[in-house]
């Protein structure tokens, strides 16, 4: 079973990070995921770096762009993590923009992937009709699971169809704007919970976007399986370094 099914059967409540691979420093990467899994973290994102994230607020975005200036390619990250799961055992994925994707041959990526040890890929660019088409056989010849992104404005037509063909779990974005840190949810993101809770899915769902604290954390998975924080993790790296990611965890899962 895929690591990370594994997972959403064993708990509630997951927390998963994302963090952008190659930062702040190139060789970061493996250390970062490392004292991760050593909080208490669930899942972990690893950001492959795009010059053009049109989803990522402002701290992603800035963190993309020194991974890049830093030397993060696909094929650094692929040798950073050849060794990963030596010391890593929780589910890790792989999130990024489809165009480093193509350009690296999507079964090539996907081969590099199962090789050691990536259990799925989040790529919101790529459409779930060309996905399905085209590269739903590839991902599941290497036991990978994708994940989509639903929003509030996901008709529920689109909801339905991406739940009969996931085999991990929906990424819920909490609202229509770009990553960022929110501080709380409001009656409308409320309400859209309460909505994709009743509609009664076979796929579990994990929120993203704007959760930032204690707070944002226990309301998104109030009525969903867990969720994820980037940007406020990114900016407690920045300003803390990794050996300081403990403190971050601990104020979200204490």
């Amino acid at each position: 079973m895929n690591r990370i099914n594994k997972k959403l059967k064993e708990s509630n409540k997951l927390l998963s990070i994302y963090f952008t691979a190659g930062y702040p420093n190139l060789n970061d990467t493996v250390s970062v995921i490392e004292e991760l899994e050593n909080s208490g973290v669930d899942m972990i994102e690893i950001g492959l770096p795009f010059s053009d994230p049109l989803a990522d607020g402002p701290t992603i975005q800035a963190s993309s762009t020194q991974a890049l200036k830093n030397g993060m390619t696909s094929e650094v990250l692929f040798s950073q993590l050849k060794n990963i799961r030596e010391t890593v055992k929780i589910p890790l994925l792989i999130m990024g923009y489809f165009n480093p994707i193509l350009q690296y041959g999507v079964e090539e990526f996907c081969k590099r992937c199962a090789i050691i040890g990536i259990d799925g890929l989040i790529i919101p660019d790529l459409p779930v009709d060309e996905y399905h088409e085209k590269y739903q056989a590839i991902f599941e010849k290497y036991n990978l699971v994708n994940v989509f992104l639903i929003t509030p404005q996901t008709s529920e037509k689109r909801i339905r169809f991406i739940d009969s063909i996931s085999n991990g779990f929906i990424y819920m974005v909490s609202s229509a704007s770009t990553t960022g840190v929110q501080n709380s949810f409001g009656e409308s993101q409320n309400t859209y919970f309460d909505k994709i809770a009743a509609m009664d899915l076979k796929s579990p769902r994990i929120v993203g976007f704007g959760i930032s604290n204690k707070a944002t954390f226990e309301q998104a998975t109030n009525k969903t399986s867990g969720a994820i924080i980037g940007s406020a993790f990114v900016n407690h790296l920045t300003k803390n370094g990794v050996n300081h990611i403990s403190d971050f965890i601990r104020s979200i899962k204490s």
